[in-house]
């Protein structure tokens, strides 16, 4: 069985179909790659995965370890074990670097989280998580907290979004290092290099996934694409991009 399993799962804006019968597969402890363009669809896709406000399916399921989801709010299925790091990472004023990392479990070794996205713990674990940090500071404190959860699944929307001073090759290490701990990730993004460190890649487009398959060859085939924004329009081979 599959940890993450979403089937035909539809969502619309109005009249703006953004999801449409998409099925997407996640294995236990896989690297799942997620690549699309801009407005393909792949940030609503981990929102109604985690469940955030006003996300909810059309049509379809979302399944994991089994389980539907769909009717499930938010905290459920923090609860399960399913985590989102979003896009633009959180300012939370009077909270220090120590207690933001803590605030999933008193065992947690705030230090050892931080040194394993790059950060110096004696640098940061004090100071606090607002605008007195760069956004890429935030997004390495974002991860360091996701590694301290610990969940089954991680979904890591732009992993690389404002991380300064760090390599592909750096990135690639953070990322593998969830999987040492247990944790599955949906890497959701539109670069062909943070794909390409996935076990397996998934291409979308138009609302749908047109290609499944290795992160070298779903890279390829979204490096040929048509387009640079998702109109949803059908190309002439008939997928959409």
């Amino acid at each position: 069985m599959d940890l993450l399993e979403v089937q035909a799962l539809s969502f619309a804006v109005g009249d703006r179909k953004i999801l449409e019968r998409l099925d997407l597969a996640l294995a236990e402890g896989e690297i799942h790659a997620l690549l699309g363009a801009n407005g393909t669809g792949k940030t609503t896709l981990a929102c109604l995965v985690m469940g955030c406000a006003g996300y909810v399916p059309d049509a379809g399921e979302i399944r994991f370890r089994g389980r539907r989801l769909n009717d499930l709010p938010l905290h459920e299925r923090a609860r399960l074990g399913i985590t989102l790091a979003w896009q633009e990472p959180a300012r939370i004023e009077g909270l220090s670097v120590r207690g933001y990392l803590s605030l999933g479990s008193a065992r947690t070794d705030p230090a050892a989280c931080l040194a394993r996205v790059g950060l110096e713990p004696g640098a940061y674990l004090e100071r606090t998580v607002d605008k007195t940090l760069s956004g890429g500071q935030r997004k390495r404190v974002e991860l360091a907290s996701i590694l301290a959860l610990k969940p089954a699944l991680a979904i890591l929307d732009e992993p690389a979004a404002g991380i300064d001073m760090l390599s592909i090759g750096e990135i690639a290490e953070v990322i593998h290092g969830f999987t040492r701990d247990g944790t599955t990730l949906l890497l959701i993004t539109h670069q062909q290099e943070i794909a390409r460190v996935a076990d397996r890649a998934s291409y979308l487009c138009g609302g749908r996934i047109v290609m499944t398959g290795s992160p070298q060859a779903v890279a390829q085939r979204y490096q040929t694409r048509r387009c640079r924004v998702c109109d949803g329009q059908v190309c002439r081979d008939g997928t959409t991009g």
